[in-house]
This record gives structure tokens, sequence and C-alpha cells, in this order.
């Protein structure tokens, strides 16, 4: 084999190997990503592994990109623990993955040429165990019931009640009242189904892989005070970055949130955060 070839394979395979199971997409904070009993801002662009537990704060969002090409969102207050993630590379590249949503809503997406793609993805949700290949499924552990609704595709379902059965009509929902026997499969409307998908999606400020513009919080020539903010910022579940830079007669410190996709994006979140932990006049720069 000629030598060059032989290098140009390795990469390929060394950087299909490299690829993560699971990658942080998008993160509307708060959120936390717990790991090793350690708790840390979730960052995007992290790549995730099995044990990961993701948490989310009031009026937040996480997009989660899986190795098979599909898309979990997590509404706000929800807890996702991660288990199971694997990929086995044989004949067909087979993607495992065991999603534990023990509250809030998430919804598991799998749209175009990733639909050709092998998977095995259960999702624990209320009780209810959901087997997925491939499809477009809206759940939440809620505080007086769960819901499991099947947007598109089909899925396998093993109720709280142990009872099995496939879910293959699209726009068909299973709902579990908490303390009460689950109610039998109905057909959803268009209004609760937008309602419910809104509890999933994006619609504010949020940090997203690749994006440019930052949001500078608040600056001090006092490192132990920016330090201070650092932190609080970082335990509020803000991914916040400290820049120093050096200046005639000593250092200036700047709590920051990078990663905002556009300075509309950024001029937004520098008005909801405004006065909060200290960014008394949040100012955005890309």
């Amino acid at each position: 084999m000629n030598k060059s070839i032989g290098i140009l394979l390795l990469l390929a395979v060394t950087s299909a190997q490299a690829e993560p199971d699971a990658l942080v997409q998008a993160v509307q904070m708060p959120a936390w990503l717990q790991r090793d009993a350690k708790t840390t801002p979730l960052r995007v662009g992290a790549a995730l592994r099995n044990g990961d537990k993701l948490i989310t704060g009031a009026n937040a969002r996480i997009y989660v990109k899986t190795a098979d090409g599909s898309t979990v969102k997590l509404g706000e207050n929800a807890t996702l623990a991660l288990d199971g993630l694997s990929q086995t590379r044989e004949e067909q590249s087979l993607f495992n993955a065991v999603l534990d949503v023990a509250k809030g809503a998430f919804r598991f997406t799998t749209s175009g040429l990733a639909k050709l793609k092998a998977r095995d993805v259960t999702v624990k949700v209320a009780g209810a165990t959901i087997g997925i290949r491939g499809t477009d499924v809206w759940g939440k552990d809620g505080s007086e019931q769960g819901v499991v609704c099947l947007i598109e595709g089909k899925i396998d379902v093993t109720g709280i009640d142990n009872k099995q059965f496939v879910m293959d009509q699209p726009l068909s929902f299973y709902k579990m009242p908490k303390g009460a026997a689950p109610l039998p499969v109905g057909p959803v409307d268009a209004e609760q189904l937008k309602k419910w998908a809104v509890e999933t999606e994006i619609a504010q400020p949020a940090m997203h892989l690749g994006g440019k513009w930052k949001v500078d919080l608040l600056t001090s020539t006092d490192e132990r005070a920016a330090l201070a903010a650092y932190d609080q910022w970082r335990t509020a579940g803000y991914d916040v970055r400290l820049k120093p830079v050096a200046r005639e007669g000593g250092w200036i410190y700047t709590v920051r949130i990078p990663g905002l996709s556009d300075r509309a994006e950024a001029e937004k979140l520098a008005a909801l955060l405004k006065g909060m932990l200290g960014a008394e006049n949040p100012s955005v720069s890309r």
C-alpha cells in the first residue's frame, strides 16, 4: 500500500473513532453538567459520556447531537442521565444509548439522512420505557402526569404498568397520571402539540456551537472581586469565562459569556442579564 494512502486511511479511522457519542450543540442557560460527583456549568461543544447528568434551570433549554445524527432537546427544570453510550462499527455503524429523563420535558428527533443510520436508543420517562429506532418523539415527566407523544415514526413502549405495546400512529400520545392507571393511546390535536413542542425549543438567546459574539457582564481591576463574580455566575449555571488583560499600571479582568450567534442575540442576552449578580451594564462585542 502506498505510504501516503495508508496514512490517510489511518487518519480517517482515528477521526471516526474520535467522534463523540454525544455533543452539546446549544445551551439556553442556566444549565449544569454533573460528572464524577462534580457539578459545573454545561459548556457548548462538550463531549458527553456515560454517567453524565444534564440539569436545566428555570427557562433553560439544551440541544445535544448524538453520533447517529439525532438531536436530543431538553426543557426547563429537567434532569437527563446518560448511560449505555457506545458506537459499534462492524458491517454497519450502530449507535446505542439509554436516556433517563428523571424530570422535565425532552424531544428526540431523527431527520433527513440520519434516519438511514442504525440506532438502538432507549428512553426512560415517567416510569415508561421507550424503544427508539429512528423517529420524532416528545415526552415529559411532570409533577402530575407523564406523557409520551409520537410525532412521527414508530416506538415500542413498556408502560409503568409493565404492559408492552407499539405506537405507530403519528400525532398520538400516551398519558400516565401520577398515582393512577395509564390512559389509552389517543390522538393529539395540533394546538396541544404546539404547546408541548415550545417546552423544548430554544426561543431566547443561547450559546451555540461556533457562535462568535460575546457578552461582557462586568469588568474589574480587582482580581479577587472578578474571581468572586466568576464563581457566582458559574454556580448559577452560566458558563462564563474570565479574561485578564494587562494594561499600564496593572490588570483588568472581564467576566464574559461567549458563543452567541450574532449581535442581536448577544444584545438580547445582555438585556436579560442586566442587573444580575453585579452585571450593571453588560456590553457586547465580537
